[in-house]
């Protein structure tokens, strides 16, 4: 005899379950949680050659400013006169400066002053110029309006003849400042000249997103001001200001150059490439490979964050999907 009771197969909870197509084939949907806009932008950025390239050369520079001893142990003051303005060699790769000291070594050690430099400068600026931008996004009224004219002052100003000015008072009365000093007065005087860039993006940014129902509906709540803007709208408004960072720390880097070559940057003792290629000023013609190599390192570190910046641009924009 049969079982009467009918053959019955226990259906087993799975990840994907069979859909019917228009066409007749089945297909397996996952059931995937839903990403939001930082875990899609990774995931798009991994995808990316340009973001790729740009990281890794990014990753080689940071190593190369925190451990410069893993690249050489030349001290970049040594000098050897009689070996002034030598040529490359195995003994010296990058040749020999002015001053008889191996252009290797000072280009790797060189490399710290100027990241750190675009880096303090661009850690300010953001903060800065982001705190200001989401108070007057947010709260608008003579606040917003008060706040965006006194940045159209800045605005107007020129970065070199506003770095002039600002440098040369600093040290109206000292002929050598010290490293430290020197370093921190050029920090300042690039976030006090860029903040406005920063803030209005993030006002720009601040003023969309208040208009979202969330901040509506924590407002209607009774949340005070300060814990929407920082729950609910900053969150939200860090995207582009990431983007502007990022662009923004190469031309910092590229702007500690111009201000060192100016003479009113940094400069001796202390060892960057800005210093470097203004070193190099009175003998490009005789011997070219003093400003071949600062000068090279430093437009790849400007074109890596640049390249950079772009990649996550393209990442968080939804128009670009």
């Amino acid at each position: 005899m049969t079982d009467p009771r009918p053959t019955t197969r226990l259906a087993e909870t799975t990840v994907a379950d069979e859909v019917p197509r228009a066409d007749g084939h089945n297909e397996r949907s996952t059931n995937e949680k839903p990403r939001g806009l930082w875990s899609d932008a990774w995931r798009d950025l991994r995808r990316r050659p340009l973001f790729l390239v740009a990281s890794a050369l990014i990753l080689l520079l940071l190593i190369i400013a925190a451990f410069p001893q893993l690249f050489t142990h030349v001290d970049p003051n040594f000098q050897i006169l009689t070996k002034a303005r030598d040529t490359p060699s195995a003994e010296a790769w990058f040749g020999y400066d002015n001053l008889g000291r191996d252009l290797y070594a000072r280009t790797i050690i060189g490399a710290r002053a100027s990241i750190l430099v675009g880096l303090a400068a661009t850690l300010l600026t953001v903060l800065l110029g982001g705190l200001i931008g989401i108070v007057a996004g947010y709260f608008g009224g003579m606040v917003d309006t008060l706040i965006s004219r006194f940045s159209e002052i800045f605005m107007g100003l020129p970065f070199v003849l506003g770095a002039i000015v600002i440098l040369t008072t600093f040290n109206a009365d000292i002929k050598t400042p010290s490293g430290t000093r020197i370093i921190t007065q050029v920090v300042l005087t690039i976030a006090v000249l860029s903040w406005p860039i920063s803030m209005r993006i993030m006002r720009s940014a601040a003023i969309a997103a208040k208009q979202q129902d969330y901040v509506k509906a924590a407002r209607a709540l009774g949340a005070s001001p300060s814990r929407i803007i920082m729950r609910h709208v900053l969150p939200n408004t860090l995207a582009p200001v990431l983007v502007y960072a990022t662009i923004a720390l190469g031309g910092f880097i590229g702007a500690e150059a111009t201000l060192s070559f100016l003479g009113i940057g940094l400069r001796e003792p202390v060892v960057s490439w800005g210093v470097m290629i203004a070193d190099s000023r009175n003998y490009i013609q005789a011997a070219p490979h003093l400003l071949l190599f600062p000068a090279g390192f430093l437009v790849i570190t400007v074109l890596a964050f640049v390249m950079l910046g772009d990649a996550v641009r393209d990442a968080l924009d939804p128009k670009q999907k």
